[in-house]
């Protein structure tokens, strides 16, 4: 039985879900294993469009059973959860890095890194003291709630911290996974183009803020940064947006202040249902 999602002990209703990634897995050849991710569905010879749909549907609707344990296991807890996505080079980790240096003091924190492959960004972040946990993908394109259980379980999480989850380098498949997470962080370069939330709609519609990264690099490249705010306001109008240089420190302080007031206002919701539900 797995220890993390209680798969085989859950009733007959439930009990299907392992079978299921290992079953479905098998049919497009992608499998499946506890490092967390679904099978691709771009490959698959033999099975008709309206199977492939199927296992698609089954697929995202198992992500969202286990996202919303991790959800409930999160804020019985109160660990504040941050997903952190963007596109390869975007400065996620840098950025992290420097958040980890500076949130550390102020409380408890752990990451869970993800990754195709390597554990480079692992170390990396482990140089700052914080735990982490490693996840790779392999051919995966994005971490998912599965995996996250399982890494969380091989976390020392203590309640009232924060955990970070650095997402898989990629605009388009992290925007349709939930993992449980409380808020959703995109980050955005100078060195790529503004019109990126016109051509990923889906990643700046779910994400809670845009953080313009390496913006000491304006005077060396062409990117218009009105344009790209409004392109992103267009897509999200309740999108909030940071420009930051995690390498140079510029608006990392105003990086560091929405983290708190978004950790509180969280905080103050996760009492309001203890106060209802007589928590």
């Amino acid at each position: 039985m797995c220890g993390v999602c209680g798969c085989g002990d859950l009733g007959h209703e439930q009990e299907h879900e392992h079978e299921l990634h290992h079953r479905q897995g098998q049919e497009v050849h992608a499998g499946h294993d506890h490092a967390g991710h679904f099978p691709r569905f771009s490959h698959a010879p033999g099975l008709s469009g309206r199977r492939m749909v199927q296992i698609e549907q089954d697929l995202f609707a198992l992500n969202q059973r286990y996202a919303d344990r991790n959800r409930q296991s999160f804020e019985e807890r109160r660990i504040f959860t941050l997903n952190l996505m963007s596109s390869p080079g975007s400065g996620k980790t840098t950025l992290l890095v420097r958040t980890l240096e500076a949130a550390r003091a102020a409380g408890l924190v752990a990451v869970i890194e993800g990754d195709q492959q390597t554990d480079r960004d692992a170390r990396r972040i482990g140089e700052t003291g914080v735990p982490v946990r490693q996840i790779n993908t392999g051919r995966g394109c994005h971490l998912d709630a599965h995996g996250v259980a399982h890494a969380c379980a091989e976390l020392p999480l203590a309640g009232d911290s924060t955990l970070f989850i650095e997402n898989v380098g990629n605009l388009v498949c992290p925007a349709g996974f939930d993992l449980g997470e409380a808020r959703r962080v995109v980050i955005l370069s100078v060195t790529e183009g503004e019109d990126k939330p016109l051509k990923y709609p889906d990643m700046f519609r779910a994400a809670d803020v845009m953080i313009l990264n390496k913006i000491d690099l304006l005077p060396y490249v062409r990117f218009d940064v009105d344009a790209c705010r409004t392109h992103a306001r267009s897509v999200n109008p309740r999108l909030a947006m940071l420009s930051v240089s995690a390498t140079q420190g510029d608006g990392m302080a105003q990086w560091l202040a929405w983290l708190a007031a978004e950790r509180a206002q969280w905080v103050r919701g996760q009492g309001s249902v203890a106060a209802v539900t007589g928590g």
